[in-house]
């Protein structure tokens, strides 16, 4: 049995066969991706799983720009928190910045990957992710949705077949590209419409941090989604041409 599992994870981090998509199929995936992310019952779930994400982005450039990383707080109303100490400035906003850009980038990753033939080795690296993020995570709340999250990912690796995974890993990739703009035009009307809760905001925190206006911050956000949607968008596309 060890040994089974040992193989069954040594094959989840290699290239599996490139996944047959049709133009039917990826209706399909994207008709789930999209139920994942856009209906308020199942957003009110999935959207943890990208808030999740957020603060990994976060948590991620905070560590790559030599940060203190003190913990992540994950919360059941989509909010969520990262710490982390710097001597500069600069680094500061490094790792400010990378919160609503992150999700979209994940998810062009997924996308690509799993058409790609490596959907069970992304999956398997986002697993690995979050579990190693446990150590960080300072509420119960955060633990939960990681330990789940977690949970999810381990069966989609070592129980799912990866001819299989590889659709999983596209579905879940688009559902995050949605949420990416779902969580950015939500902050754009916090901006907008609902300025008593800027101090919530990144780009509201980055304005203060460097006085450069938030909607220069917002506008850098839109660049890095939308190059996250023309990326995933290429093998999408080749589909759809083939199809045709």
């Amino acid at each position: 049995m060890p040994e089974q599992l040992w193989q069954r994870i040594v094959e989840a981090f290699s290239r599996a066969a490139i996944p047959q998509v049709t133009v039917a199929e990826l209706a399909v995936v994207l008709a789930l991706a999209t139920a994942l992310s856009i209906p308020r019952a199942t957003w009110k779930y999935f959207g943890l799983l990208a808030t999740a994400t957020h603060e990994l982005g976060h948590a991620f450039a905070a560590v790559m720009s030599g940060q203190r990383l003190s913990g992540i707080r994950l919360r059941l109303d989509h909010s969520g928190t990262t710490t982390s100490y710097s001597r500069g400035k600069a680094a500061a906003v490094w790792s400010g910045f990378w919160g609503y850009p992150v999700p979209a980038l994940t998810g062009a990753a997924l996308v690509t990957s799993g058409f790609a033939g490596w959907g069970p080795a992304a999956l398997a690296t986002g697993t690995l992710i979050l579990l190693v993020s446990l150590v960080f995570i300072r509420n119960f709340a955060g633990l939960l949705i990681t330990g789940l999250a977690v949970a999810g990912g381990g069966v989609l690796v070592l129980v799912v077949p990866s001819s299989f995974t590889g659709h999983v890993a596209v579905v879940l990739g688009v559902a995050l590209l949605v949420a990416a703009v779902r969580d950015l035009a939500k902050l754009t009307n916090v901006h907008l419409r609902r300025r008593d809760r800027l101090a919530s905001s990144d780009a509201y925190l980055l304005y203060r941090a460097t006085s450069i206006p938030s909607g220069i911050w917002i506008a850098l956000f839109v660049a890095v989604i939308a190059g996250s949607w023309l990326v995933a968008w290429q093998p999408i596309s080749a589909i759809l041409a083939a199809g045709a």
